[in-house]
């Protein structure tokens, strides 16, 4: 592997020999749609104010996805491009680099919108994302070109087995029992967790958790339907996002720190908390302030109901 490093640091440098103030900006900003904080907008986004069956879909894609990632950074082990020559490290990040989880993410978020969609538009829109959001970690000198190209390559593998999959086990939730539902909402992203466990690995299956659960009981208490005119949808947002920051941020300073007693299940109740938000606890909420009406919601019919 020394040599592909090598090789990789190599067209860093040479990447890096246009590069000052605006384009460092530019591509930060870029780096920026991988980020939590971006997912933590984009997501109740499309949940509230797009399509509810859209926002459960892509959500639960991607935070399998990020499990993925994790698990495979700590089974390679491999190092990012300015541990080994810092003079290229043009950004402040942790961890390991392979499979870049910005590429990863790119891929998988952006191809579920651009097949959402289903226009040539927006799969131009995307393939352009995936790239610029995958050159950007390289421009930057937190990933090796290798760790981009791993990503990119999981993330499509991931994209088609969504566009596969996702509608026959939709169709087959759809036939399932309310209990089978909740069931396999909870015990999939537990044993998930139980199987490679760390506090990384904690909160985006506790936010599946809460998304899974919140989903099946809002399609049978919280119709709930994202179309509207756009001063409900933006008023949504804007109510929905206060409370998803106080969960967030604000039960952060109220919980356990890092390494004090009962932190990771204190963090696996905040996300919980955020998934069940997202998906059950924001949709009531606008229905019960006239912000939203009840009934299908674009693609809503086909999440699952009980049987």
């Amino acid at each position: 592997m020394e040599a592909i490093w090598q090789w990789g640091l190599a067209l860093i440098h040479t990447i890096q020999q246009v590069h000052g103030p605006v384009l460092n900006t530019i591509f930060k900003a870029i780096t920026f749609m991988g980020e939590e904080e971006f997912f933590f907008v984009l997501f109740p986004l499309l949940f509230w104010c797009v399509d509810f069956a859209l926002g459960v879909r892509l959500t639960a894609t991607f935070l399998i996805s990020i499990y993925v990632n994790f698990w495979l950074k700590d089974l390679f082990a491999h190092p990012r491009p300015f541990q080994l020559d810092p003079t290229v490290k043009l950004l402040d990040i942790r961890g390991y680099g392979l499979p870049s989880g910005h590429a990863e993410s790119a891929v998988v978020v952006w191809g579920v919108i651009a097949a959402w969609f289903n226009k040539a538009w927006s799969w131009v829109i995307a393939i352009s994302l995936m790239i610029l959001i995958g050159f950007s970690r390289v421009y930057l000198g937190v990933h090796f070109p290798t760790d981009v190209l791993g990503g990119w390559a999981i993330g499509g593998v991931f994209l088609l087995v969504y566009l596969t999959l996702a509608p026959k086990i939709e169709a087959w939730l759809k036939r399932s029992s309310l209990t089978v539902q909740l069931v396999l909402a909870a015990a999939i992203p537990l044993l998930l967790m139980l199987f490679h466990h760390t506090n990384y690995r904690t909160s985006p299956m506790a936010v599946l958790i809460g998304i899974g659960t919140g989903t099946m009981l809002s399609r049978r208490i919280a119709r709930f339907n994202a179309a509207g005119p756009l001063w409900q949808r933006g008023a949504r947002l804007v109510i929905g996002a206060m409370a998803l920051f106080f969960l967030h941020f604000g039960l952060r300073q109220i919980f356990p720190a890092e390494g004090e007693h009962f932190y990771l299940i204190m963090r696996f109740v905040r996300y919980t908390l955020i998934g069940l938000w997202m998906s059950l606890g924001a949709p009531l909420l606008f229905l019960r302030m006239r912000l939203a009406s009840s009934g299908n919601n674009n693609g809503g019919d086909s999440l699952p109901e009980e049987a």
